[in-house]
This record gives structure tokens, sequence and C-alpha cells, in this order.
């Protein structure tokens, strides 16, 4: 009997338990999984729960349709009846303190439809000027890493970049393009360059633009969720693990070796001793525990950026807005909030009481999560004030729901896949039982996550077979 240990309960460690248990078994090959879990409740960052008869969702509120993995998981665990796909409907910006719509033809920050670009009032004349050197540049040299926003000045200048490509490719996980690294967060950029020279040019040519338009927000599917919310998906997969030992409200506090085992000491003053570890915890969570054995140093310089959503509920009749389904702000606007969605609009056969709207907004970001840490009524004071500024809201909200991600958003910086490559070979070289994965490491949003807990299950298998 072969055991293994996966630490970590959200969708990473959910989804490689789950493959690990189903080739287990298709190959016939007999293996133990004990999950780990320090909280108390598995799916970490997804949260689901209904209030009034609305779905609130914490977290994670959908996925990208465009990536297959959770489409896939669905299948295999009979709840792709559930999948819900988001409306048709357009998104905002917030630039120097004006909504304008995004482009249409925009894919993830480019825009492909240059009537549409060259008409837009995003930008000045002069930065579209700017803009379109894009299609006359030379590339540039294929060396290295470089920051996303170095990357995108140089093609684009500064004014798109700042009113368009930053709010954009920052998103709601609050990053800075500054540091983010092109070749860990967006290397399909790096690809169009080398291949087509300009970025507009190839992204209206090449297929990954279509499948990755996630920012041509007049598709519809472009977003999916479940009926119920994220958390369906969360308890299929629970009660799916049939096979498994599940602990929760456990943590592992430190790990040794034993010849080839490894020994998993727990804060219930248990041990647990393993054939294979596949770690999907942060990677703030996992260095401590190689510290003390000189390993993962360099994960430390992986920055942590806090947010907290913030979802509000009001009679219909008290919010009167443009079309469209949210916007996101660039910091070039005196805004606290990072972006806003109409969850009434993106799912309108999501559960939401009639004559009921439900916004949904996001605070914190790199150099300013101080906002994150203010009591409730203080975050919708600031909230309402904001929202006021792009919509009429009449009185305050029927109820207001503050969820604090504390340093949970992993940003990958500059030199992001050389440190994950550096702390992997650490690990193999000293303990090659190990294995990690998840937002960490290979990407952030569920359906990264979900295959890279596939991809993990299957070799951890091929480990067995050697």
């Amino acid at each position: 009997m072969r055991k293994v240990a996966v630490v970590g309960g959200g969708i990473t460690g959910l989804t490689a338990a789950y493959f690990l248990q189903k080739y287990a078994q298709e190959q016939g090959l007999p293996v133990h999984i004990t999950l780990i879990e320090a909280a108390h409740r598995l799916g970490g960052k997804i949260q689901t729960f209904q209030k009034d008869g609305f779905v609130i969702e914490r977290g994670s509120d959908s996925f990208p349709a465009y990536k297959t993995s959770i489409g896939r998981l669905a299948k295999e665990i009979g709840i792709a009846d559930k999948l819900v796909r988001g409306a048709k409907g357009h998104w905002s910006i917030v630039a120097e303190d004006k909504l304008q719509p995004i482009p249409d033809g925009t894919v993830m920050g480019v825009p492909t439809n240059f009537g549409a670009f060259l008409t837009s009032d995003l930008f000045s004349w002069s930065g579209k000027v700017r803009a379109v050197g894009d299609l006359v540049l030379p590339k540039g040299r294929a060396a290295g890493d470089q920051s996303l926003g170095k990357f995108m000045r140089r093609r684009f200048g500064k004014e798109m970049v700042e009113n368009l490509l930053e709010p954009l490719l920052s998103g709601v996980n609050g990053g800075d393009i500054d540091r983010m690294s092109l070749e860990a967060a967006f290397p399909q950029f790096a690809e169009v360059e080398q291949k087509y020279r300009s970025l507009m040019a190839g992204m209206k040519k090449t297929n990954a633009g279509a499948r990755t338009a996630v920012y041509n927000r007049n598709e519809e599917n472009v977003y999916q969720t479940f009926e119920g919310g994220l958390q369906t998906l969360v308890e299929a997969l629970e009660k799916k693990l049939s096979g498994c030992a599940i602990l929760k409200g456990v943590k592992v506090d430190g790990i040794r070796k034993e010849a080839d085992k490894a020994v998993l000491e727990l804060n219930n003053a248990s041990t647990i001793i393993v054939d294979q570890v596949l770690f999907t915890v942060p990677h703030s969570k996992l260095q401590p525990l190689f510290e003390p054995h000189g390993l993962l140093g360099g994960l430390k310089e992986m920055p942590m950026t806090s947010i907290a959503t913030v979802s509000m509920a009001f009679p219909e009749s008290a919010v009167e807005s443009e079309g469209g389904t949210g916007f996101v702000v660039a910091r070039n606007s005196d805004f606290a909030i990072t972006a806003c969605s109409w969850a009434h609009r993106k799912f309108p056969s999501m559960a939401i009481p009639e004559g009921k709207k439900l916004l949904r907004a996001f605070l914190g970001r790199v150099g300013d999560e101080a906002v994150v840490d203010l009591a409730d009524h203080e975050i919708e004071k600031i909230v309402l004030a904001d929202l006021r500024k792009t919509m009429r809201i009449d009185g305050n909200p029927d109820f207001t729901v503050v969820s604090r991600w504390k340093e949970a958003m992993p940003q990958y910086v500059v030199g992001h896949k050389q440190r994950v490559a550096e702390a992997k070979r650490g690990l193999e070289k000293e303990f090659p039982m190990v294995q990690v994965a998840g937002s960490s490491f290979g990407g952030f949003d569920i359906a990264d996550c979900a295959e890279q807990g596939e991809n993990a299950a299957r070799q951890l298998l091929e480990w067995f077979q050697v």
C-alpha cells in the first residue's frame, strides 16, 4: 500500500486528491490518500453562502470558460449540467475619474478593432498615435524576464498602459504591472511579439487571441460558474473522495525524512509517515516548513497582496446605472475600489430575488492595502462613495457582506519562474518525495489551480509505477 498526503484542501488539493483516487482505482494500484486541511472546511478561497435569497461569493465568483480544466472536472464528477454561463455584456474602465467602455475587439487589453480604438474616449489623440506605433515598432530581443509594465510601455506608450492595460491586467488580484513577471503571468504577449512583431496585428491573427478573449467582454460565455455558486464544485468533489481520509482543522507543523519516506508532524501531536507528499498551500505557509532544512528561501521574494470583496444588496429601484456587467479602475483615478461587477447582470440566472440588485466591489492592491483592515461600516461608506461616482444609488444597501483575504494573492514578480524552478530543484535533491502546486506556482485562478492538481496526480502515479 502506497501512502500519499495532500496538504491543502483548496481547489488544487481537492482536484489532485480526486484524480489520484480515480487513476489509482483505474490502474488497480493500492494507494491510500490523506487530505489535510488546516481550516474546518474545504475549498480554500472558494466560499459561497446564501442570504435573504441571494447567492453571495466571498472569493472567486467564476472562472474563464476558455480554460477547459473546470469543464472537464465538472463532467468527471457529474455536475456539468449545473454549469451556468455568463450573460453577454460589456465592461468599462474608470480612467482619470471618467467611466468609459472598453473598446470593442479588445483582447487581453490589446486593441484589435482599430475603428473602435480610434473612436474611444479613453485616450487622447497623442496617446492613440503613440499606441498604434506598435504596428511599426521592431520586436524586442527575446532574452530573459522583464516586467509587464516595461514591455507594454515599450509597445504602446504610457497613456494606453495607464488607462487600459494596467487596470485590466492587474485585475482584482491587486498586482503591480511594473513588478509583474511577463514570463510567468502573460507569456503569450512575448510569444506573439516574437512571431508577429506587432501585438495589435498578432493578437488579431492568432488563435491564441480568440481563445483568451477574457477582456473582449462583449462576448457571451466568457465566464462560467455553477448553480448555487462555486461551492457546488467543492461539495461535489468532497463527496467523490470516498476513498480518502480527510483531516479538517489539522495543520502540518513540520516535515522530516526517514529513509525514502516523509514524516509529517501535525498540530494535534500526531505524525503521518507517507511515501509521497503534495503541498498545495500558499508559499507563505510552505516556506517556513522547509526553512530548517535550508530550502525554499527564494520564495520569500514572492509578495502576497491583501484584498477584500464587498457585496451589497439593493432594491432594484434604488440603483440606476448604464448597461454593462461591471468596470475596473485605473490607478490614475481617485477611487479606493479597484473593480465592481453587477452580479445580477453578469449571471442573471443565479439566485437573486426578484426586484433586487447585487453589486460586488473589490478593495486592495499593492501599495494600497491598509483599506482592507478598516471596519466593515467604514468600508461600506468608502465603497458607496465610489460607486455613487459612476451610478445613481439612493439610500443604503439592504445588507453588506465584507470578506477579507489577508496576504492571500501571490504576486508573480520578475524572476518568478526561475525562483520556482530553483525551489523545486532543491526539493528534488533533499526531499524527492515532495511535490508542490497551487496558486503560488503555476497560475492563480481556479481553472489554473484545478489543472495543476490534475497534472500533479498524474505525476504521483508515474512515480509509483517506476
